[in-house]
């Protein structure tokens, strides 16, 4: 399994990688040839408790398939555990090419329900532990200078919000600014940077409405629909293609992007607006080119 492929010879870290859409893509990852690395506390979904045995469980079910792969339950939202998963994969494999971030817990709260303890539970993985992470490998891959890939997970409650996710949001949308800066820094080290903004039915999501209702069902939304983007995104498939968002949802791929509108420019460039001026040309300034 582990001698051919897109990905031979190549060495992969993976966390979150225990289960759902990480246990999917570090099994397409090690189909394509890559030795992997499984990062997971094997925690609740939101966060809570501590099971090593789900990193081991998912790193076997590579090893069964014909793979090469590791498992650490090391806690990569720290400086300490996105290290430690580094230097794993640098004593077991030789180095570091390739980054799935996948780590994340969710906290199911409407806004005004939401707490500070929700926010920062899921802030400590889905961006603190994305940036130490992102970061712990990518100076990896900077001083072995031969490049490297980093895919990201946002979602699309941090793209464009989703009833029920506010500290999910905020979490996503950081982890979206954090992938688009990466790929601008790292560019001269040759690193891409990419995000996956995944709709997908797993333990994390069976409870949201879409998912809960029977109509989207993981035969057609599960994470193996995912896996494909994401070896696209850690491999050469993807060429020099960075600081993009590539959302899956079942059969569907599609790209996401932010844009400008068209706006307007004021008359006199030495006078700002004034309120009855924006209120008269708003649907200038909205214009999409």
């Amino acid at each position: 399994m582990s001698g051919a492929g897109r990905l031979a010879g190549q060495v992969a870290v993976v966390t979150g990688g225990g289960r759902g859409i990480g246990r999917a893509s570090a099994l397409a990852l090690a189909a394509e040839g890559a030795r992997v690395v499984i990062a997971d506390t094997g925690c609740s979904r939101e966060g809570e408790g501590r099971d090593e045995a789900v990193a081991e469980a998912a790193a076997e079910a590579v090893r069964a398939a014909g793979g090469e792969a590791v498992a650490t339950a090391a806690d990569v939202s720290t400086v300490e555990g996105a290290w430690s998963a580094v230097e794993l994969a640098v004593a077991t494999y030789g180095g570091v090419d390739a980054l799935v971030a996948c780590a994340g817990v969710m906290r199911d709260r409407t806004f005004l329900k939401a707490t500070a303890e929700d926010l920062d539970a899921v802030w400590s993985v889905g961006a603190r532990g994305m940036f130490v992470m992102a970061q712990a490998a990518a100076r990896r891959m900077v001083s072995q200078k031969r490049g490297g890939r980093i895919v990201t997970v946002t979602s699309t409650a941090g793209l464009y919000g989703v009833l029920g996710q506010g500290p999910g949001a905020a979490a996503a949308a950081a982890a979206y600014g954090l992938t688009r800066v990466m790929a601008i820094e790292l560019k001269k080290h040759a690193i891409r940077v990419n995000a996956i903004a995944p709709v997908a039915r797993t333990r994390m999501t069976e409870d949201l409405p879409m998912f809960a209702s029977g109509g989207l069902s993981e035969e057609t939304y599960g994470p193996a629909f995912v896996a494909p983007a994401v070896v696209f995104l850690a491999s050469s498939a993807s060429g020099e293609m960075s600081g993009e968002v590539m959302s899956v949802a079942g059969t569907k791929v599609s790209r996401y992007r932010v844009q400008e509108s068209v706006g307007a420019v004021a008359d006199d460039p030495r006078r700002p607006w004034t309120v009855d001026e924006l209120t008269a040309r708003w649907a200038a300034f909205s214009r999409w080119g």
